[in-house]
């Protein structure tokens, strides 16, 4: 896709309005990509911090997934390097222990659109449970830590954890992911997007 037909697809993403009423903080899709980015990151949904920003993973779980993978906040937020497309592309709200879910309506809205921009040889790290559950519907019987101790199984696609607060217990309990997995993924992060 020339960079103009790019263009006019982060507009029409920009401008979405599908899921608006089922959107208490309105609609503000965060996404970014560009056809040179090796490096997707397909997580769950913005939070607070990042629709009042949006500059995707802009909180404490983007500072994580920076130490995860090794790359920089200017490595992370530069669309030729790296491309974040969300399951949900706007912040859902709140729910008792936690964000809403992501809206349904946008993977299937856009996703296809934007995976063709994209570079065939990506790596693509599907980020926490919603990704992994849309990527990867054959391994729904398996819990997320089964999928993550066994990610090269899955390649291109990597299963991790979200780097939320809550992934530090997770961290603690599976110790492997730390010493095994993420030396393995920073190199491969590191060889993608030089």
């Amino acid at each position: 896709m020339s960079e103009p037909g790019i263009e006019a697809l982060r507009r029409e993403i920009a401008d979405c309005r599908i899921c608006e009423a089922h959107l208490p903080h309105g609609c503000r899709p965060v996404t970014q990509f560009s056809a040179s980015a090796r490096v997707l990151i397909i997580g769950q949904a913005p939070g607070t911090k990042v629709h009042a920003s949006g500059v995707p993973w802009d909180d404490a779980s983007g500072d994580r997934l920076c130490e995860w993978t090794g790359l920089t906040r200017e490595q992370l937020h530069d669309p030729a390097k790296v491309a974040i497309v969300p399951m949900g592309f706007c912040y859902p709200g709140k729910a008792s222990g936690g964000d809403k879910p992501p809206r349904k309506e946008c993977a299937p809205q856009w996703h296809e659109r934007v995976l063709e921009v994209l570079p065939p040889d990506r790596l693509t790290l599907l980020v926490g449970t919603y990704a992994q559950a849309h990527y990867l519907p054959d391994t729904a019987k398996l819990s997320l830590t089964e999928r993550v101790r066994h990610w090269r199984d899955y390649l291109p696609f990597v299963p991790t954890p979200h780097p939320s607060w809550r992934s530090a217990i997770w961290m603690k309990q599976n110790p492997w992911f730390e010493a095994e997995v993420l030396p393995v993924l920073r190199s491969r992060i590191a060889a993608a997007i030089s």
